[in-house]
């Protein structure tokens, strides 16, 4: 006899479609029903699902992308001859070193870092009373100058006067022994007193000559101009250069801004501090004065020529762009000026593409932009409408 089937077994064969065994005398099972099917998608208002395959949107998704890249390639390759840029640009602005030409004790400083300044304003001031007292001695030896050529001048006058008197001295003697010559010849006068005669004429003649190169020499300590001017003769202007020395000295005890800019590197600047002369205190940056230095490849410069136009992009100011042009074009890569170029006579050398630096000047106005040195920037330069490609249209 057996076992009527229990619920789970009816449950698992239900689930598989398999109908329950009817045991004899059990009540038939009910028919089973096939499940409720589900309602077609227009039905329940949804778009019928796409019939294409999806392997076939992958083919066309890969075949199109090596196409665009032939079409940008295509582009760049068109227009790449039009110009040439560079990212390797800079800004830059004129920087003056300051030093002071004398020596001394800063006693006072006006200037500090990234202060703006305008030409002429006081940047500092070094101790002015040495220099102050150097300028009274050169005064005062100015004077003594003066003084010695006034003697100088008295001195010529009176050796001028002596030799006037030695000439009527030889006149005197000349005639003295003339006299006496004539009386010898006719017996009258001895000749001792002719000896003596002639002895006074050789005394005034001589003492003429002496007096003679007095003059000459007084004259020479004039400068060979008795009318001279004191303020022209050679001591006195040797004077007067010292004395303009010493007050060139003083008026550099203030150091003044030399143009409009900002003040950088000043660290040194300190009250008290000694500082020496030619020695570099502080730098004014001359923002006013601003243009780009361009590092372009060796193989850029080929149609490049001064007063092509240029675009430059600032990274700094990033929504605004500025118009330029070439103004100068470098005379050696940057590794020709360097503090130790490279040598590449060895083995094992590699060639390396070189940059020449290329000035851009700004043309159209900066106006108010803080531009700084040292910035980067971005530089296209147009290779179509500027005389580079005149040039080239020229060359055959």
């Amino acid at each position: 006899m057996s076992a009527e089937p229990s619920q789970n077994d009816v449950i698992e064969m239900k689930a598989r479609g398999t109908p329950p065994a009817v045991q004899p005398g059990a009540p038939a099972p009910p028919p089973m029903t096939a499940p409720p099917q589900a309602a077609p998608s227009a039905a329940l208002g949804r778009p019928a699902a796409d019939k294409q395959p999806p392997g076939r949107r992958r083919y066309v998704i890969m075949a199109a992308v090596p196409v665009l890249l032939l079409l940008v390639g295509g582009w760049l390759w068109l227009t790449s001859g039009g110009s040439v840029s560079t990212d390797n640009a800079y800004i830059q602005q004129d920087r003056v070193t300051i030093t002071p030409d004398v020596s001394g004790r800063i006693v006072e400083a006006t200037a500090r870092e990234n202060d703006h300044v305008a030409t002429g304003d006081l940047l500092f001031r070094i101790d002015p009373q040495p220099y102050r007292i150097a300028l009274d001695g050169a005064e005062a030896a100015l004077a003594s100058a003066r003084l010695q050529v006034e003697q100088l001048r008295a001195a010529y006058e009176q050796s001028v006067a002596e030799q006037k008197t030695a000439e009527d001295d030889v006149a005197f003697a000349q005639k003295k022994f003339d006299r006496q010559q004539g009386l010898l010849k006719k017996g009258v006068s001895s000749q001792a007193t002719f000896d003596t005669a002639e002895n006074d004429l050789h005394t005034a003649q001589q003492a003429l000559s002496q007096a003679r190169q007095r003059t000459q020499s007084a004259l020479s300590a004039l400068g060979g101009n008795a009318d001279i001017a004191t303020d022209s003769h050679p001591r006195v202007l040797a004077a007067l250069a010292l004395r303009d020395k010493a007050a060139l000295d003083l008026a550099n005890t203030e150091v003044k801004a030399p143009a409009d800019g900002v003040v950088a590197q000043s660290e040194r600047l300190q009250v008290g501090q000694y500082v020496t002369a030619a020695t570099p205190v502080l730098a004014v940056v001359e923002t006013g004065h601003s243009w780009v230095e361009a590092n372009f490849k060796e193989t850029d410069l080929a149609g490049m020529a001064v007063g092509d136009k240029a675009t430059i992009d600032v990274d700094a100011l990033p929504d605004r762009s500025f118009t330029g042009e070439v103004q100068s074009i470098g005379a050696g890569t940057g590794a020709e000026f360097s503090v130790l170029p490279a040598q590449n006579a060895t083995g094992n050398w590699v060639k390396v593409v070189q940059r020449v630096p290329v000035r851009i000047r700004f043309t159209d106005p900066i106006g108010e932009e803080p531009l700084r040195m040292g910035l980067s920037a971005s530089v296209v330069v147009d290779l179509t409408t500027g005389p580079g490609a005149a040039a080239a249209a020229e060359r055959p």
